[in-house]
């Protein structure tokens, strides 16, 4: 079996301040944007992944989701405990550095470049939807 990993999805409340983030401190490029019915679905990726996409959607756009999922969904997000995406790089320190940088619109540092006890150096962003954005080195 050959699968790879074509998108990722995560929530979105404001496509401003989300371009913003992914595309301007991220540095991401911006392969679709569509707005329909007041919502907005915007799919991006690092430019050397052209096969690798996050979509950045309406959180409650599902028409399956209940009243009480959608406040569910809304009271995680504010919390940033509802969705989250690992990535990686070879120099956490200077990746951190321009980021850190760039962080406006509601994103936040959560956490600088810090040694892990299995093994790992990372660190963590929240996008402006309250996302857990955590990058990790690898060599």
């Amino acid at each position: 079996m050959d699968l790879t990993i074509h998108q990722a999805f995560l929530p979105h409340e404001d496509p401003q301040a989300s371009l913003a983030f992914y595309r301007d401190t991220l540095g991401f490029e911006v392969r679709n944007d569509v707005e329909y019915g007041g919502q907005h679905w915007i799919t991006l990726g690092p430019p050397n992944q052209p096969d690798t996409s996050i979509v950045l959607h309406p959180p409650a756009a599902d028409p399956g989701i209940t009243d009480d999922e959608r406040r569910t969904i809304t009271e995680m997000m504010a919390k940033g405990t509802f969705a989250g995406i690992n990535l990686a790089t070879k120099d956490i320190d200077s990746t951190f550095e321009r980021l850190q940088a760039g962080v406006t619109g509601g994103a936040e540092v959560v956490q600088e470049p810090t040694d892990q006890p299995w093994g790992v150096r990372d660190c963590a962003f929240r996008d402006p939807a309250g996302n857990m954005i955590r990058i990790f080195e690898v060599r």
